[in-house]
């Protein structure tokens, strides 16, 4: 009896090893056709061989990472990012996953999501795992550099530099780093060195052109972001550069054009750079008085993110555009509408004559007199300064002063400012018991509902 005991045991024991031997010669021959039907580009027959794989163990982690390089080659990132991360907290490297391809892998699909904090983990452990690799230091300073840690970033871009004298992107980012730290001669040295290292790297031209704008060389700026939209990775950046170059020059049709091809070529609407884009041009149309449009840039950029600079505030400032006919004519009509629309808004909404009116960059500037019954008296009248403002900011504390000042000088009594976008807390401070009216945009629609308008 005990024998069978026995002999039973070891059969089960040689049963159970065989299983394991050939669950152990089988699992190699899936994972190889998984890298086969990648190979073929047969991505769902792949997905599908290592759920099956997965199904029968979730925790065989070289399943999931051949599943997330099926996903991978799919272009299926989001998923890709979710297999690896799971490979990432729980495999054991050095075995079968090979651990420096793998985080080269993870970390850009960390930086396709914007997860800059994780891809730069990955990229200071690739910098251990390949030491030798000057790319690693250069992604580690760029990260860097995005985060305003300057210092760090120079460090890595030296590095890189150390390992790969001819990095050419490593010595234009660290040209732009010494530019900003007013070491011009370094880095006008390091912009020089990677455009004779490689003419045809034309992402240099990108920081050349960075540094050219910052000198406010806006011409030579454009023409280098022109050079640099020739690389696909720079070129929506080298729109918006464009783009903010003409703005900075007062050339607003010019900015529209550049930011309308910024968002164009935009490859994730969610992206910074497209959200730039919108909001510059929304301000272009804005400067133009063409509120609808900027409205619309606003919306859309609203739509991916609630807290993206003033946009919440510009919406909610406007949002009364479409039900406020006055406001909206005040805001939008032209140079030359503008001017009749005050002068009828001074009339029958503030009963002042103008007597002289003159047009600004900022919108009216009106000398007028009191309207009043007794009119045909000889009677020397009291002149008033009245300034419309139609621009997006509100108005500060130091354009109160310039005002005061030139009221003074043309012997008016009293100063009136209106203003659609309001007044500063300074400049309400500094008005207060001075002879000036602030007339914010409240007060303003209700002179203009009196008027007609």
């Amino acid at each position: 009896m005990l024998l069978w005991v026995i002999i039973s045991l070891l059969g089960a024991g040689v049963v159970g090893l065989a299983f394991f031997l050939v669950k152990s010669m089988l699992q190699p021959k899936k994972l190889d056709s998984i890298s086969k039907l990648i190979k073929q580009q047969k991505f769902s027959a792949a997905q599908k061989v290592a759920k099956s794989m997965i199904a029968k163990n979730p925790r065989d982690y070289l399943a999931h990472y051949y599943l997330g390089k099926a996903y991978l080659a799919d272009k299926k990132n989001e998923l890709a990012l979710m297999e690896y991360k799971l490979v990432n907290q729980n495999a054991i490297f050095g075995g079968e996953i090979p651990e420096t391809e793998f985080r080269k892998q993870l970390s850009q699909l960390y930086l396709k999501f914007n997860q800059s904090e994780d891809a730069l983990k990955e990229f200071l452990l690739l910098t251990k795992l390949d030491p030798g690799n000057a790319e690693n230091y250069y992604m580690c300073g760029k990260i860097y550099e995005q985060k305003n840690r300057a210092e760090q970033a120079l460090g890595f871009f030296q590095k890189a530099i150390k390992y790969n004298r001819k990095h050419v992107k490593a010595h234009a980012a660290m040209g732009l780093l010494l530019f900003r730290s007013k070491q011009f001669t370094e880095a006008k040295k390091e912009i020089d060195l990677a455009i004779s290292l490689s003419p045809e790297t034309f992402s240099s031209y990108y920081y050349l052109g960075k540094i050219l704008k910052e000198s406010k060389d806006y011409s030579g700026a454009v023409k280098a972001f022109e050079k640099a939209l020739r690389d696909p990775e720079f070129k929506q950046r080298a729109y918006l550069e464009r783009g903010s170059c003409y703005m900075m020059a007062n050339s607003v049709d010019n900015a529209m054009a550049e930011f309308e091809k910024a968002i164009a070529a935009s490859k994730d609407e969610r992206s910074q750079e497209t959200l730039y884009a919108r909001y510059f041009l929304a301000a272009c149309y804005e400067k133009n008085r063409n509120i609808d449009k900027a409205i619309e840039q606003w919306q859309s950029i609203y739509q991916h993110n609630h807290s993206f600079r003033d946009v919440g505030a510009k919406l909610s400032e406007y949002k009364d555009l479409q039900s406020n006919d006055s406001l909206k004519e005040f805001l939008t009509c032209s140079s030359a509408e503008f001017a009749e629309l005050c002068k009828k808004a001074a009339l029958d909404g503030m009963s002042m004559v103008a007597q002289k009116i003159d047009q600004k960059k900022w919108g009216v500037q009106m000398i007028a007199v009191e309207q009043k019954k007794d009119d045909w008296m000889n009677v020397r009248k009291q002149l008033y300064l009245i300034n419309f403002y139609r621009d997006a900011e509100p108005i500060e504390d130091s354009e109160i002063r310039r005002v005061l000042d030139m009221a003074k000088s043309q012997n008016c009594s009293k100063t009136y400012l209106c203003s659609s976008a309001g007044f500063t807390s300074s400049a309400s401070g500094f008005a207060e018991n001075r002879p000036i009216e602030l007339i914010g945009k409240e007060k303003l629609e209700r002179i203009l509902a009196k008027a007609g308008i």
